[in-house]
């Protein structure tokens, strides 16, 4: 749980999107580069885009090959990085999973409106290519690779395992997916001017273009995620999900809800003695044959 004087402060926040506040409130509670005992390496290509880069985390005189983790980050659709300069955000997710035994691959994307729907699962889709390819050379298990998606990268991670036409030629390549506050069902959702930047203006594409569908027969297993301070819309999206996948052939999703944590907070949280989220997912890979 957060502690009683981070959840005031996170309380206080409030149901909103706040960047700069949340950060203020977590940063302190994180490390900072250079982290002991971890190598990472920076801005990996994984396609042509300026923005097809990743990160991996590795833990030092780790043995044996890991399960992966491969965080996909928020921004809605038209902005958020792998990781920003003087911030601990995200490199805080990747440094947690080789902590914790496993390796951290941390992706950005292409980001609209430059680049629209389907932006977002194409890369998504590369980066996994290369993840599958190129891992076991960093100590990781290209057979248990788990996608960690939040909001906007929830959706676009969702899409990506919902929709056949994104993996390549062997499959899904993932064991597990983990999607935290996302967008499911573009149908069902106030659609900003930002998203439409993303989805399109057409309206009667929407239904398609979402997730929602697809994960219905999805064949891994899964957990979906939110906070109790999401903003309203959120979480009819998240439970909506977790009903329509009650019989996909990879199992009911682990539905979790956040106690006193946002939008943004779940994700800082990551990597502090916290561990609400992060314990649920450690298990979550653990348990992956």
């Amino acid at each position: 749980m957060l502690p009683s004087d981070i959840s005031q402060q996170i309380a206080a926040i409030g149901r909103v999107i706040d960047p700069v506040k949340t950060a203020a409130v977590f940063a302190p509670l994180h490390d900072t580069e250079p982290f002991a005992g971890i190598q990472v390496t920076r801005d990996i290509p994984y396609g042509p885009a300026e923005r097809n880069l990743l990160d991996v985390f590795v833990a030092d005189g780790a043995s044996g090959l890991r399960p992966v983790l491969i965080f996909v980050h928020g921004g809605g659709f038209t902005g958020g990085n792998k990781s920003t300069p003087g911030s601990p955000f995200y490199d805080n997710v990747p440094l947690w999973a080789a902590r914790n035994g496993l390796v951290g691959v941390n992706m950005t994307y292409r980001l609209a409106p430059q680049h629209p729907w389907p932006a977002g699962p194409e890369d998504v889709g590369a980066a996994l290519h290369w993840v599958a390819d190129n891992i076991s050379k960093h100590g990781g298990d290209p057979s248990k690779i788990v996608l960690f998606g939040h909001s906007a990268g929830a959706t676009h991670a969702g899409t990506y395992a919902a929709m056949p036409q994104f993996h390549g030629p062997k499959g899904i390549g993932i064991a597990g997916l983990v999607l935290t506050s996302g967008i499911y069902d573009l149908t069902d959702f106030p659609v900003n001017d930002g998203y439409r930047s993303y989805f399109g203006n057409d309206a009667s594409r929407y239904a398609a273009r979402s997730p929602i569908g697809g994960l219905r027969t999805l064949t891994i297993p899964s957990m979906v995620v939110y906070a109790e301070l999401d903003p309203p819309p959120f979480i009819p999206q998240c439970e909506k999900l977790v009903a329509a996948m009650a019989e996909a052939p990879g199992g009911k999703p682990r539905a979790l809800v956040l106690p006193k944590h946002s939008h943004l907070s779940l994700g800082y949280a990551v990597g502090t003695s916290d561990t609400t989220l992060t314990g649920p997912i450690l298990d979550f890979v653990k348990a992956l044959e």
